[in-house]
């Protein structure tokens, strides 16, 4: 009771209260009478009408940004931007992320997923503040004046009003952008005339609505300051006419930021409007309720009352109501209930008001007398009203998407620092990895070029051994080849058809022999050789590529299908295809004969003195001497007695040399040549003076030396068979293949080697391929790094990017709060 007296007292003295908010009233809204406790101190009409003209004036044209409802106005404008940022950057986070899914490593499924969560949030959340707005709710029985309360805040008669039950629904009055006014009901998106407001919420008519419906009514902006502050009221049917008070709340009152109970004075509160409050109290923490005792203008019309006794009934009111706002819903203190209790006329105040838009003074609407009091009571309501419900909305509707806020942009900061730390420890081994196949690179190219040179080497030593190998031993198998004749035991004839047949058998036979003995003396060794050193080769090209996939597809390349083998081509087919035998019958102890041994005697015997004699001029500087191999002439001379040829005729010398070229043209007529001799002989010993000798020797031993010497001829002639004819053969091929074979020994040992060294150069070869395959893909590697590396410092970079506009809305967050949440 104190405290409504003291604020009777500042409003009748003009001063302001301690409220902060106090200070953007004007003074012509705080000015008011204190015939509010006096009513015989009531001003004159004519100063009543000035007062009241001044203060309509004021009111009407005071500027929009100093009404306490602006507070809301510019809060939900700075926290729809806010959030329109935050929707921008968690759209721009979730594309970043969605683009992160890739790599599974750094954000999984249930990650992104989160995330994607998060824009239907703040699209939800930015959705519901474009519909908050500031709502009041009015309760009371029937007939109170609720429909008429709000109608005096609208300065227009909106809402349907009367005596007895007049509002049968719900009507929710806000504020539309148009210039025109409709109305639209529950569930319907059409738009009905706002006259229809009388049949369809009217409980007079026929044409009505069930008690929980909602009809809402949209009114242009301009035609009230409260609708253009986005202020929505809300009016409805009694609390007395309906049990269905949860289902009343849930559905119309559960969002509302100050309730209005709107009580008749000239009775007391019922139970059914405590109940209804005591319901709303349980549902809200603290809702925010202001008690207007309507109808007050019937105490001036009751003269039987003394001002006294009007006091006390007032007072009686102003207790209960406090009482019942402290003690029974504990919704807030004595202090803030002695503030929040009012006595008014709301039929009174829409008349003054609908005068005042007509340009009449607001007196003209005054219905009894202390007109100006209950104004001004009605006034310091709507003020007390602007500013809790500026409070309660910035508060309850704002406070909470803030804090949504706040925990949206630091739960995606701290996902965003886990992320970060993932990507930093990811990157931290990629840039390893980069490292390691950077040096195994470089030391793969540089081992490379070692073992290149290694096994050039190795190859060269290896060849080399090769060729004196097959060298040598293809001279021994040559130096054994009459054996290897030998062993050949095809039939023999001398017949030309047979014998051309007999010759490539043999020629196959000592190929093939040859070929068995050089594999049986050479492949397994060379083989094993051959295979240490490409095993070698492998080992070592293997350990350049230490992958195990590649180290797999390089030994498929490195292993041969089949072992290696020295392939010989001796091809004696070709090599002897010039051999032509001699089979016809040759007497050893004839003149050829004989001059073809001796010839080769000198021949042999020469060949070992020229290379002394060149020696020994090359010491001295003299000019090399061709050797002269003539000394055959000398040889016959000694087969006839004398010291020499200065005995011989002319005559004879042509005879000797006419059977000697019969003997050497006719191998066969070697009779006629020792007939030939005897015949010579004896002349040339009856001509010589060495007759004596003759008769020394006899005849008897010259018929003896003729007979044996005939003897040996016959016996040869005989012994000339097939077989010795076959043995003559092989004798002379294997005189003609041992020169053959002699001239490709260093071509058979070069192909051999050659052999070898393709084969060891086709393995490295291929192992060299698969090493530079393997480096190719550690490149490609190293390659892929490094634009991981990019990719992942370009992720840090529009991480960091991001975790900063998260600090950035937390602050404009907290700005917010500081500004508009905290000093309320």
């Amino acid at each position: 009771m104190a405290a409504y007296l003291n604020r009777t007292i500042s409003l009748v003295t003009g001063q302001t209260g301690p409220s902060a908010n106090d200070k953007n009233s004007t003074p012509g809204t705080d000015t008011v009478d204190d015939s509010r406790h006096n009513l015989s101190l009531q001003p004159s009409a004519s100063s009543t009408s000035a007062n009241m003209s001044g203060i309509s004036d004021n009111r009407m044209y005071q500027p929009n940004d100093k009404s306490p409802l602006q507070i809301f106005v510019r809060a939900k404008k700075k926290i729809n931007d806010i959030y329109g940022e935050i929707e921008e950057y968690v759209l721009e986070t979730t594309i970043f992320i969605n683009a992160l899914h890739a790599d599974a490593e750094i954000v999984d499924k249930a990650e992104r997923e989160l995330f994607e969560s998060y824009v239907h949030k703040v699209a939800a959340i930015r959705e519901v503040l474009q519909r908050d707005h500031m709502k009041v709710a009015f309760f009371g029985r029937t007939s109170n004046g609720k429909s008429s309360v709000i109608n005096a805040m609208l300065r227009e008669k909106i809402l349907p009003s009367g005596i007895g039950h007049t509002t049968n629904c719900f009507c929710q009055v806000e504020g539309s952008d148009g210039g025109e006014a409709y109305l639209m009901k529950e569930s319907s998106d059409e738009k009905l005339n706002v006259v229809n407001i009388k049949q369809l919420a009217n409980a007079l008519c026929q044409e009505k609505l069930s008690e929980s419906s909602l009809v809402r009514i949209f009114w242009p902006r301009e035609r009230c300051s409260l609708l253009r502050d986005d202020v929505v009221f809300l009016d409805s049917p009694g609390v007395d006419v309906s049990p269905n008070l949860d289902d009343w709340i849930d559905n119309h009152c559960i969002n509302s930021d100050v309730f209005v109970l709107v009580l008749n004075a000239e009775s007391t509160m019922t139970r059914a409007e405590k109940q209804f409050f005591h319901t709303v109290s349980q549902k809200l923490s603290k809702p925010n309720i202001f008690i207007l005792n309507n109808r007050w203008d019937a105490s001036a019309n009751e003269p039987e009352f003394q001002e006294s006794e009007l006091a006390k009934v007032k007072s009686q009111h102003t207790e209960r109501c406090i009482d019942f706002l402290t003690k029974e819903l504990k919704v807030c203190n004595e202090k803030e209930a002695a503030e929040r209790v009012f006595f008014v006329s709301a039929r009174e105040t829409l008349q003054a008001r609908i005068e005042e838009s007509k340009g009449n003074p607001p007196h003209l609407g005054a219905i009894a007398e202390g007109f100006q009091i209950r104004y001004f009571e009605f006034q310091d309501f709507e003020r007390k009203f602007e500013e809790c419900i500026s409070q309660s909305a910035v508060k309850t509707k704002f406070q909470q998407h803030s804090s949504r806020g706040k925990s949206v942009s630091g739960d995606m900061r701290s996902m965003l620092d886990n992320i970060f730390e993932r990507i930093t420890i990811f990157r931290n081994l990629k840039q390893d990895q980069k490292n390691l196949l950077t040096e195994r690179i470089q030391g793969t190219e540089t081992q490379m070029m070692q073992v290149t040179r290694e096994m050039k080497m190795k190859i060269h030593n290896m060849v080399e051994e090769v060729e004196e190998k097959v060298s040598k031993a293809l001279n021994e198998e040559i130096w054994r080849l009459g054996v290897l004749i030998d062993e050949f035991n095809m039939p023999f004839h001398p017949e030309r058809l047979v014998l051309n047949i007999y010759k490539k058998e043999l020629n196959a036979h000592v190929e093939s022999g040859l070929g068995s003995n050089l594999r049986a003396r050479l492949s397994m060794a060379l083989a094993m050789n051959v295979e240490s050193a490409q095993t070698e080769m492998t080992d070592r090209m293997h350990a350049l590529v230490p992958n195990e996939q590649l180290l797999t597809n390089s030994a498929k390349l490195a292993v041969r299908t089949q072992p290696f083998e020295m392939l010989y081509s001796l091809n004696c087919q070709n090599l002897c295809a010039d051999f032509q035998e001699d089979l016809d019958f040759k007497f050893s102890w004839g003149i050829t004969a004989m001059i073809q041994r001796f010839t080769g005697k000198v021949r042999e015997r020469t060949k070992k003195q020229t290379p002394a004699l060149l020696n020994r001029q090359s010491s001295i500087g003299h000019t090399v001497v061709t050797p002269v191999s003539t000394p055959v002439e000398s040889t016959p001379v000694c087969l006839l007695p004398g010291s020499g040829v200065g005995g011989i005729t002319p005559e004879q010398l042509s005879v000797i040399s006419r059977f000697a070229l019969s003997s050497i043209g006719s191998q066969g007529t070697v009779g006629g040549l020792v007939v030939a001799g005897i015949v010579l002989l004896y002349r040339y010993v009856l001509k010589t003076e060495h007759l004596q000798m003759l008769k020394t020797i006899g005849w008897r031993v010259l018929v003896g030396i003729g007979a044996l010497y005939g003897c040996i001829y016959l016996y040869e002639r005989l012994s000339w068979t097939n077989s010795a004819k076959e043995r003559t053969f092989k004798s002379q091929y294997g005189r003609h293949a041992t020169k053959k074979l002699k001239m490709i020994v260093d071509l058979t040992s070069a192909n051999c080697s050659h052999q070898v060294q393709q084969e060891l150069s086709s393995t490295f070869a291929r192992l060299c391929r698969t090493v530079d395959t393997a480096t190719t893909d550690m490149n490609e590697e190293l390659k892929t790094l490094e634009a991981q590396l990019n990719v992942l410092e370009s992720n840090q970079k529009q991480l960091k990017l991001l975790r900063n506009k998260a600090n950035y809305i937390q602050n404009e967050l907290d700005i917010f709060e500081h500004n508009y949440i905290a000093p309320q």
